[in-house]
């Protein structure tokens, strides 16, 4: 986490902001982070590493990850350098308001799942090189991260089946490499899929692009013999729709991918 801020901070400021060392003079200040419009927060703690890296600032936060705030609320006071806050203003805000509007939407959607017992997975649509500060913020707002990487769980989709001639012939190959080292899910996109796939003793299935009615039918098939995963356009809108009993999982690229930034700004007093 360190490292990948300190590496925003040279795309940001290069050979030196030139700027503020052509207008500064060893000033120091305070100032004040402010929320423009409510949200569910998240990103604090990279928020103030920023100006922990940069140096000679305090930080003080009004409120925790996770915790709420409305329009007009004091989240971040800054006392130190005036050089160092403004080099790692807009740092500071791009991950506070990006994070805290992943969260506020995952959190949204979190909501409309209560009481159903779905988990709301998040996806790999992520930003390159932003991955873990974004499944963070999913956390944050109460989904669940589904797969880091493409290493740490095995997810068989359409164009590996291409590959491999089908479903059966994928998964043979997969245990053949891995044995029980790792569970298996195989994406489906029709119920005679979904049947190949229960054959070959899999652990998950993700039934992708199905309609609600198709998802019903595909619970009765599965009976609970691997836990089930629904995925592919699916939006807060409709998102009511899928939550069928018998369904483990809603995974939603749209929380990361498609989430609106939280405004704030950052103010010297």
């Amino acid at each position: 986490m360190e490292e990948a801020i300190r590496e925003f901070l040279r795309e940001d400021i290069g050979h030196g902001d030139i700027t503020t060392e052509g207008i500064f003079r060893g000033e120091r200040v305070k100032a004040v982070l402010i929320a423009k419009e409510g949200g569910c927060l998240a990103g604090m703690p990279f928020a103030t590493k920023v100006f922990e890296i940069l140096g000679g600032v305090q930080t003080f936060s009004t409120k925790k990850d996770g915790e709420t705030f409305e329009a007009g609320e004091r989240l971040l006071i800054l006392e130190g350098s005036a050089e160092s806050i403004l080099k790692g203003e807009r740092l500071a805000l791009n991950i506070l308001q990006s994070l805290s509007g992943i969260a506020t939407l995952t959190r949204t959607v979190v909501e409309k799942l209560k009481g159903t017992g779905i988990e709301l997975l998040d996806t790999r649509k992520t930003t390159p090189g932003f991955r873990y500060f974004e499944k963070y913020a999913v956390r944050v707002g109460g989904g669940k991260n589904h797969r880091f990487g493409l290493y740490d769980m095995v997810l068989i989709k359409d164009n590996h089946k291409r590959v491999a001639g089908g479903i059966k012939e994928a998964v043979k190959r997969v245990k053949q490499v891995l044995g029980p080292a790792y569970k298996i899910e195989v994406e489906v996109e029709s119920i005679e899929e979904l049947y190949e796939a229960l054959e070959c003793e899999v652990d998950m299935v993700m039934l992708d692009n199905f309609t609600p009615d198709d998802v019903k039918r595909a619970v009765e098939i599965i009976k609970g013999k691997v836990k089930v995963e629904v995925s592919g356009n699916i939006t807060p809108e409709n998102i009511k729709e899928y939550a069928i009993e018998g369904v483990n999982y809603i995974s939603c690229g749209f929380i990361t991918h498609s989430a609106r930034w939280i405004d704030m700004s950052l103010r010297v007093l």
